[in-house]
Parts: structure tokens; sequence; C-alpha cells
């Protein structure tokens, strides 16, 4: 059985974390298995929002399995194990679509960096938030000091990274990290969800790109989609398919 579930229920999925044993700790198979929901949804059109969510009771997610990369040597570790998990959360966080971390519990290392993936996260009052990679020797290698700072301030970072704090919900809400506090964080999640699916999808999709740009996240990629977006939509363009496949000259018209 997979350790993560993509459901899709009309235009709401939900990718489910499904590892409650080890608290949603992440292996190498989930990771896959993240990547293989990513490219689901990414061709899936109905799909408008997306939710990111945990079972279990005691964590959204306790990070990576130690046991996934405890025993690895160093070049291996670097290169299978962070490397690929960059890349795959990378694929998460650069979804076309509206996405929705759901913390109903702790979320400690690799699930931190899970939910900073999220455009928006709904947090439960009890949950709280931590980098303890130092604890095991290691140091976040997921977008713990790279993408979190774009979204915590470097002090926050630091005091969880360096001194091992936790972040409780009301500290995480009032730097805006955290978008609602909730008893019930998938209802509010949910509800969240439904009035997004009453807006333009293909304005979110731009806007996500736009904000994207702005920020830095694949930069390069944003901007040379909003391009093709653009162009893609002119009759030059039409036109110009059109003279390829019947190997004649095109007659453009800038339109």
């Amino acid at each position: 059985m997979s350790a993560v579930r993509l459901q899709i229920d009309g235009a709401i999925a939900r990718i489910v974390l499904d590892n409650p044993a080890k608290l949603n700790a992440l292996t190498v198979e989930m990771l896959a298995q993240l990547e293989d929901a990513c490219t689901t949804l990414e061709r899936s059109p109905l799909v408008r929002v997306v939710l990111i969510t945990g079972e279990g009771e005691r964590a959204f997610c306790a990070g990576a399995d130690i046991g996934g990369w405890g025993g690895l040597p160093p070049t291996d570790f670097a290169r299978t194990w962070v490397r690929e998990g960059h890349r795959i959360y990378d694929r998460l966080a650069r979804l076309s679509k509206p996405t929705i971390a759901v913390l109903h519990a702790h979320a400690f290392g690799g699930g931190l960096e899970l939910a900073a993936c999220a455009d928006i996260r709904v947090m439960a009052p009890g949950a709280t938030l931590a980098l303890p990679e130092a604890k095991v020797g290691i140091v976040p290698g997921w977008g713990g000091t790279t993408r979190l700072l774009r979204l915590l301030p470097e002090a926050m970072v630091k005091e969880m990274a360096l001194f091992g704090r936790r972040i409780t919900a009301e500290r995480a809400q009032a730097l805006g990290f955290v978008a609602e506090v909730s008893d019930n964080p998938l209802a509010t999640a949910l509800a969240m969800a439904k009035q997004a699916i009453t807006a333009s999808p293909r304005a979110h999709e731009v806007a996500k790109y736009q904000i994207h740009a702005a920020v830095g996240e694949d930069r390069s990629a944003m901007i040379e989609a909003l391009g093709g977006g653009m162009i893609g939509a002119t009759d030059d363009k039409a036109e110009g398919v059109s003279a390829f496949a019947e190997k004649r000259s095109p007659d453009f018209r800038g339109t």
C-alpha cells in the first residue's frame, strides 16, 4: 500500500502522507510517490486546489526517516538523498495549482520543509514547527535554509536550526507563515479550497507564476512559462505551426 496517497474529489485533491506509525517520516519510496502525485496533478485539468495532509494524531510529518539515510556514504547521502529530495520538493512547490498544507500536528525537519512548499498553511493550535536536524548531526537539506528563509525571519530559522526551539502556531501566524490557526485545520482548509475554486484557474496559475518569478522560486522557468503562455495564444504561433506542418513559409502578421 502506498504511503503517499492521492485522493481526487472533483476540483479538490489531497496528497495524504500515510505512514503514521513513523509519524509520517519520509522514505525514499514516499518521495517517489510524492513526485508521482505531482505528475498526476499537473496532468489533471479538473483539479483546481491541492491539500497536503498527514494521517495520525501525533504529527503532520516528523521529517525524513533516519533509516532511509542514516547508513548512506557521504556521496550517496548528498547525491541521492539530499539532491533528489530537494528536486521533488521543488516539483511540489512549483505546481501550477494553489496548494494548502494542513498542519493538524507537529511539522519537524523535512515535514516543515514540505509545509513550506505549499502556497499557504493552516495549523492546529497545539502543533509546533522545528528544525531538529543538528540533534542527529546533519543540517536541513530540503529547503530549510533556503525556501524557508523567504517565508520566515532569519532569526526564527536560526532559533530552530541552531537552538533547537519549537515555534508555536500563534508565533507562526503572527509572522504570516500560517494563514489560519484552527481547531479543525482540515475543515478550514477545505472551506478555503471551496472558495478558491470559484475563481479562474488560469488566473490562479498565472498569478502563481508571477509571484514565484518575483520572489525567486525558479525565476527563469516562471518567466519563460509566462512568455510561453502569452505567445501560445497568438495567431502567429498558430500560423507558424501550420506552416511547418504544410512545409511552406509562414505568413506572420504580428497578431
